[in-house]
């Protein structure tokens, strides 16, 4: 029988960069193919080829055993292919039935072809049940979290009956038991024919779902393992070349006194509840929960994007009073955010331009920005950073997930931080990119910054941190020292089970 899908000998390139170099792989019915690689390793290329967007500069692609002479998008979507991107494409100005539907919406009325909102509803509603969402068909997009938007991209294809799905990092924004739900849905569809290609940097869900793994590196493509030969080691090795050292390192040096603390603090989003929490210079401290506790609520509290409602915070022992995120930074306190494409970056404007945004003053003289001034410091910070690019003028959007991290960082490096608030450090980002942003961490909190980690990666949470404290709708329900770190203490805090963890508090 034929592969559902064949790749033979896919290259692509671009003027000065060859991005694929004579992929082949092959899709089976009913079959999970796990792929892997470092961002930059062409994973993105390979998928666009797939879709129809970009037309590759040589190769193959066959569907069920045949030659297609032609391939665009609209082929790939007759051929039954449909994609569940990370990057979100939803319409904020529809509801979730209109764009799970979006293209094939029931019509009624005739010649007039008007939308039947009813039977879009009545069709929407059992896939959001498959799923486990707790919004419905009816929820404006504009009012979902990244968690549940990322749900509606799902659910977009499950709706397209497609035989070919491909997942680009499902689960970067999704909950434990949602992660747990899509794995279970995943299987639904592999018994039922359809094949499925996963691309995450969550190795874990690779080793739960997938049947055989490829892996790319620079565009090649370079091992494939068997299912019985998928586990963490062999693919972080595939990957990178090299085995990866323990994420924990130790400080250099017991954290010391002052930080920031937080008394009493009321946050909007839960207004009957109130925070304690102290984050020391020299340490990393981990906070975990369940997606909906409260921790981006308190983030962005703290950073002055929304007022408290009640609570004191102090920096070493001084009141703080932080109107704007303008008081955040002439403090000294930074906000890293969950989304960086959305809030940390100025996608169409240069990387030298991104690193300076927040600190313009310094490089102003009378009214004008000595540019020269403000390449020569960017620059160091591309350096100092290692940011995978010729200069520090390339357009930060065109830049990979781990890179377009260390901008963000750049831009707060560049000036004097005390306190960084890191919101999902990672999301996106591969393996590599991973332990160097884990290393620049550390790196901060040795020169006496305190350092907030905001995380839903079990595995980074517990492998980061020197301390954690779980959020539960809204409070500190609990702290760890590493002495008492496990991913079942975490989660029982998380629930709201707080037990012998209250003594680490």
């Amino acid at each position: 029988m034929a592969p559902l899908l064949e790749l033979e000998g896919i290259g692509k390139s671009y003027p000065g960069v060859r991005a694929l170099d004579g992929v082949s792989l092959h899709l089976d019915k009913g079959e999970v193919l796990g792929l892997i690689g470092e961002n930059g390793a062409g994973k993105s290329t390979l998928m666009k080829v797939l879709g129809g967007v970009v037309a590759p500069s040589e190769g193959r692609i066959r569907i069920d055993g045949q030659d297609r002479a032609t391939w665009d998008v609209t082929e790939a979507t007759r051929a039954g292919i449909a994609f569940v991107h990370q990057e979100l494409n939803l319409f904020d100005n529809l509801d979730v039935a209109g764009n799970v539907l979006f293209g094939r919406e029931p019509l009624k009325g005739g010649f007039l072809r008007l939308v039947d909102r009813r039977t879009a509803r009545a069709k929407v509603q059992p896939i959001l049940e498959r799923l486990g969402a707790d919004f419905t068909p009816d929820t404006s997009v504009a009012e979902l979290s990244i968690a549940q938007r990322q749900l509606v991209e799902i659910a977009r294809a499950l709706a397209a009956e497609a035989r070919i799905i491909i997942l680009d990092e499902p689960t970067s924004s999704l909950t434990l038991s949602e992660t747990a739900r899509l794995l279970t849905v995943i299987k639904e569809l592999r018994a039922s024919g359809v094949g499925l290609i996963y691309i995450t940097h969550r190795l874990g869900e690779i080793v739960d779902c997938a049947d055989r793994v490829v892996c790319l590196r620079d565009g090649r493509m370079v091992g494939a393992l068997k299912r019985e030969e998928i586990a963490h080691g062999t693919m972080i090795r595939l990957m990178i070349g090299r085995e990866l050292r323990a994420l924990y390192t130790p400080p250099a040096a017991p954290p010391r006194d002052g930080g920031l603390r937080v008394n009493g603090l009321v946050t909007s989003a839960f207004p009957g509840r109130s925070i304690d929490l102290h984050i020391r210079p020299g340490e990393i401290l981990g906070l975990a929960g369940l997606v909906g506790a409260g921790r981006t609520s308190l983030a962005r509290t703290l950073f002055g994007i929304d007022p408290p409602l009640a609570g004191e915070v102090r920096l070493d022992d001084k009141p703080l009073l932080i109107r704007s995120p303008g008081d955040a930074v002439a403090a000294g306190l930074y906000l890293v955010p969950e989304d960086r494409k959305k809030a940390g970056l100025v996608l169409d404007m240069p990387i030298c331009e991104n690193i300076t945004l927040a600190s313009t003053g310094h490089y102003t003289s009378a009214g004008l920005i000595d540019r020269g001034r403000e390449r020569r410091a960017a620059e160091a910070q591309r350096q100092s950073l290692r940011i995978k690019t010729p200069d520090c003028l390339v357009r930060a959007g065109t830049l990979s997930g781990g890179n377009q991290q260390k901008v963000v960082l750049g831009k707060w490096l560049s000036m004097a931080p005390r306190v960084i608030l890191f919101d999902e450090p990672t999301r996106g980002i591969d393996v590599g990119a991973k332990g160097e942003i884990y290393a620049l961490m550390r790196a901060l909190s040795d020169r006496g910054v305190a350092i907030l980690m905001i995380s839903s990666d079990m595995e980074e949470v517990l492998g980061v941190s020197d301390r954690i404290v779980v959020m539960h709708e809204g409070v500190i329900s609990g702290g760890l020292d590493r002495s008492g770190f496990s991913e079942q203490a975490v989660l029982r805090l998380a629930i709201g089970h707080a037990g012998q963890e209250m003594e680490h508090a």
